[in-house]
């Protein structure tokens, strides 16, 4: 496939995103509402980055029909380079890590022809450094490679002001709020310069998660995978924040249950991540209602063996403590 069949591909494929729904939910103090990204072509808010990473790479001549894409992600992104680079016909490796969702892993593996996963720590005790390491190693011994680095790449924040915010303009004429949930910082630094330009009085609100070194914490492990870092992503400097809730990653999962078993949305972990932070924002509000946008980065069933499986999250901070004394699992 030569450069313009892969630029005539790309129209092609972006004649399959649509406006993903937003759901109005019951809650008792709030106009509430979902915006179901996880209806997107491969199930999460990361299609829109991917896609448009990959359409001005082309047009820039950046990527062509002889490269090989190379990136790090914690699983979505990957997914959905995955997905495109088998459309476009070009090989793509995913660099993850043992934070990965073994669906996902799976789903990967099915997919692409090199799979780079690592198990080593850095020093923060998480894995985006390492991960980062094993990038620049491949792009300096394959040839031909492209790295769209979701971490700096102004492209993947445009797509969230071109697509996602233009999206939620298109939906309200009002709104008080938007809660978003920041990894890359791409997804908040797209929709809060739209949200803000056409609705300026709505506050955007960041969520991040406790151990991410984003807003200013100490770097430490973390183990629901879609939100936070251990570094501080280049993108946050072009988002247009009013506030930031700091979430725990046990409020994640207890959040990410109650909105299955209250609304039925079966969600994965960095949206529970944001509804936790706005039950906790709005907890002794008790004036007029307001409207409130939350975005659901993705489905649940990458997580149903983590987030979804009771004991999980005691069981990987504390992995001894489910072994007896011949150390084998009881």
């Amino acid at each position: 496939m030569g450069e313009s069949a892969l630029a005539d591909q790309l129209e092609r494929i972006r004649s399959g995103f649509i406006d993903t729904p937003v759901i109005p939910l019951d809650h008792e103090r709030l106009d509430l509402f979902a915006k179901t990204e996880y209806c997107n072509l491969n199930g999460s808010v990361k299609d829109r980055s991917a896609y448009v990473m990959l359409q001005r790479a082309v047009q820039r001549g950046e990527l062509t029909a002889d490269s090989t894409v190379v990136e790090s992600s914690s699983g979505n992104l990957a997914i959905s380079l995955a997905a495109l680079c088998r459309l476009l016909g070009i090989p793509f490796v995913p660099v993850i890590d043992q934070n990965v969702n073994a669906p996902t892993e799976m789903l990967l593996r099915a997919t692409c022809d090199r799979v780079e996963k690592v198990t080593e720590r850095d020093g923060t005790g998480g894995y985006l450094r390492t991960r980062l390491d094993r990038v620049t190693t491949l792009t300096e011994t394959l040839e031909n490679t492209f790295w769209p680095n979701q971490y700096s790449n102004p492209d993947a924040a445009d797509a969230h002001y071109l697509l996602t915010g233009a999206e939620i303009c298109r939906t309200f004429d009002r709104l008080d709020y938007i809660f978003v949930g920041v990894g890359t910082a791409a997804t908040i630094a797209g929709v809060s310069r739209r949200i803000h330009e056409y609705l300026p009085q709505t506050k955007v609100i960041a969520v991040d998660s406790a151990g991410s070194a984003i807003f200013g914490q100490q770097a430490r492990t973390r183990h629901i995978p879609g939100i936070g870092s251990s570094i501080r992503p280049p993108l946050l400097d072009q988002a247009e924040i009013d506030d930031v809730v700091i979430v725990e990653e046990h409020e994640s999962v207890v959040a990410c249950r109650r909105l299955l078993t209250r609304f039925g949305l079966f969600c994965g972990g960095s949206t529970g991540s944001v509804y936790a932070a706005i039950e906790r924002y709005f907890a002794s509000y008790r004036g007029p209602r307001l409207s409130v946008l939350f975005l659901c980065a993705d489905r649940g069933i990458a997580y149903t063996n983590t987030v979804y499986q009771q004991g999980w999250l005691e069981r990987v901070r504390n992995p001894t403590s489910s072994r007896g004394e011949s150390g084998t699992e009881q």
